[in-house]
């Protein structure tokens, strides 16, 4: 039975920007996807996030799955460990726009942004 979690606080925040602009890539690739965040070794500063759209039958039962009026994120435990309270955001600034991470977990941040370490 795969958990889906229902309070206030969800694990993985996501900003109206970044949800509005995550439902648009969704529905140019279609509409029975889900979006995965999780986290693998590598990057400037140990770990680097990623996230793609996955199919909604991937989703196993070693997932938290959120719940964004329909649309669902879904995050690995383990990786939900180092991502827990992340905020999602996006901008469409022409300098330094696109998704933004920020990561209460993280001790140190690599200057694009896009890699960590705890």
């Amino acid at each position: 039975m795969i958990q889906e979690t229902h309070t206030k606080q969800k694990g993985i925040q996501l900003s109206e920007a970044a949800l509005k602009r995550v439902k648009i890539l969704r529905d140019e690739q279609g509409s029975e996807l889900c979006l995965r965040v999780g986290v693998r070794q590598g990057g400037c500063s140990g770990m680097s996030y990623m996230m793609d759209f996955e199919d909604v039958s991937q989703i196993s039962e070693k997932d938290e799955l959120f719940d964004y009026d329909g649309f669902k994120i879904v995050c690995d435990r383990k990786s939900l460990l180092y991502l827990y309270g992340l905020m999602l955001d996006y901008s469409d600034a022409m300098i330094g726009g696109g998704f933004q991470f920020t990561n209460p977990n993280a001790s140190q941040t690599c200057g694009c942004g896009k890699s960590f370490g705890v």
